[in-house]
């Protein structure tokens, strides 16, 4: 399967992609990257309408789409939760429809997975997972482009996921992995870890691959020889009100320099998908501080502003991802 088969086709969750069609896509938006540098514009979406729904807010995601689709030619219109009242009068399946008739591809940013879903069978276009509380698809391109950008390819490398092993991120990070043939270190306390019918999933994709999934609470021997040292937020929207206890069940897996040093590698790099709370120069920031005497939560400050971070290179390559996941899923293969 390469890009031509992805032609109107949605990306819902990461096994909507096979290894050929990551590969494809993320050699793709390499292309497309040193095109944009070299000052090339190839208005492959010229004329073409892409709606951009958002249930749930995000800078990154929203100004990626937004500008990936200028940048191609095509007109984005944002549209918000109460600009849609999906469920309030019009049905799912009225307003998938309605929506179809206008645009020629939607990004949706949910919470429910299973709502994105029943929309998506519903509409006419493609449709795109801008993230939901199971899965992070357009995340996963643009974390594995940076990964090939950095070591050259994606088979063999190993990644270790410290934090919440429950969350999208963890999850995403394990199928993924293991449908490109990566391994991946899922290192979290057992009150976190992941979900076993996800870690499931991703065994059935590692013999094919060759990757594998490792689910540990061992911080040492996690990071040992790791070639990525990636992490999210305590707390994600909503949970605010546990960091208290996350706090508690998480600082052992704080990524600081001593624990990049722990895997034996100078070369080792460090992922987060932002925000990060790495020192208090924000409002969250400065309230663990006073209530916790933290000055950062996931990451230290010395660690994120080091050159061994590579999470702004993580937001530039969404704009690329996003390029090449629109026009193969409206378009199939460039010409």
């Amino acid at each position: 399967m390469k890009m031509t088969d992805l032609k109107g086709i949605s990306i819902l969750k990461e096994t909507d992609l096979t290894k050929d069609t990551f590969e494809s896509l993320i050699d793709f938006a390499i292309q497309l990257k040193a095109e944009k540098k070299e000052g090339v514009r190839k208005r492959y979406l010229e004329g073409r309408n892409i709606a951009l729904l958002f249930d749930k807010p995000s800078m990154r995601t929203r100004a990626a789409f937004m500008c990936a689709a200028t940048e191609l030619g095509a007109h984005a219109e944002f549209l918000s939760d109460d600009d849609i009242k999906m469920g309030q009068k019009d049905t799912v399946e009225d307003t998938a429809k309605v929506l179809s008739c206008y645009f020629d591809g939607i990004q949706y940013r949910i919470s429910s997975q299973a709502l994105l879903d029943d929309f998506a069978h519903y509409a006419t276009v493609p449709v795109w997972n801008g993230m939901t509380d199971d899965w992070h698809p357009t995340q996963m391109l643009a974390d594995f482009m940076t990964i090939k950008e950095n070591f050259g390819r994606l088979e063999g490398i190993t990644l270790t996921y410290l934090g919440d092993g429950r969350n999208n991120m963890a999850h995403s990070l394990m199928v993924a992995g293991a449908i490109c043939g990566l391994n991946i270190r899922i290192c979290a306390p057992e009150a976190l870890q992941p979900d076993e019918a996800v870690f499931d999933l991703a065994q059935s994709y590692v013999q094919q691959s060759g990757g594998t999934i490792t689910v540990t609470s061992n911080v040492d021997e996690a990071v040992h020889n790791a070639d990525v040292l990636y992490t999210d937020m305590w707390a994600s929207k909503g949970e605010e009100s546990e960091i208290g206890e996350r706090i508690e069940l998480l600082k052992a897996f704080q990524v600081n320099r001593q624990l990049m040093e722990k895997t034996g590698k100078p070369e080792t790099i460090f992922f987060h998908c932002l925000p990060a709370i790495h020192n208090t120069d924000t409002e969250f920031g400065q309230m663990i501080y006073e209530k916790f005497g933290l000055t950062a939560l996931e990451v230290t400050d010395d660690v994120f502003k080091s050159n061994k971070c590579k999470s702004f290179d993580q937001s530039e390559n969404k704009l690329h991802t996003i390029k090449a996941l629109m026009i193969a899923s409206i378009i199939g293969e460039p010409s």
